[in-house]
């Protein structure tokens, strides 16, 4: 099923996400459709915040990166057949240099900015079948999880930009707050009242 997706300025994107259990409601059918969402809006990362729930959820699908002339074939190759699902994951190691990349979010549609961020890291998780993992993950797809995990702790990648670029985006965050913006999928605006 396809969910709306959370508009910038909701409450539920700053909240720091609470950890999910084997028993939570419908999580299968949760995960699934948050992977119809993030398919119908053609994203290649979704956090639960993103559909309005402040759980420690986000799934990642790199397969659309795949196809970019500025990647090598052996990154390509590992981009297109990645795809995971992340249940409480916690950031363990976030090291290598910084390397920025343009960003955007579907949660903050028609805004791009670059993001620096360590091109290497190791994250814990459970996977749908809440198999504990630890893996290192660098690239692209370092970059999608970074992404995503912020998400469930409550930050965007509006954030990790200088206040200038803040104050350059402004006005298009304050469209998206008032429901101005008009993405080709389904969102919820916070639509702030006068």
């Amino acid at each position: 099923m396809i969910l709306p997706i959370v508009g910038y300025g909701d409450p539920v994107l700053r909240k720091v996400g609470v950890e999910v259990t084997k028993e939570y409601p419908n999580l299968n059918e949760t995960i699934a459709s948050m992977y119809d969402t993030m398919y119908n809006a053609c994203g290649v990362g979704l956090a639960a915040p993103q559909v309005g729930l402040a759980i420690r959820l986000f799934i990642v699908d790199t397969e659309p990166f795949s196809d970019s002339d500025d990647i090598s074939k052996e990154e390509a190759e590992q981009l297109k057949g990645f795809k995971r699902t992340f249940i409480n994951a916690k950031m363990l190691k976030e090291e290598g240099e910084e390397w920025g990349f343009n960003e955007g979010c579907l949660s903050i549609p028609d805004v791009r900015e670059d993001v620096y961020r360590n091109e290497k890291i190791t994250i814990e998780y459970y996977d749908e079948n809440f198999t504990k993992k630890t893996e290192e993950f660098d690239g692209l797809i370092a970059r999608v999880i970074q992404h995503e995990y912020d998400h469930i702790e409550g930050i965007l990648f509006t954030d990790k930009i200088s206040s200038l670029k803040k104050q350059l985006i402004k006005k298009k965050l304050q469209n998206i707050m008032e429901g101005k913006a008009r993405p080709d999928y389904r969102m919820k605006f916070i639509a702030k009242k006068r």
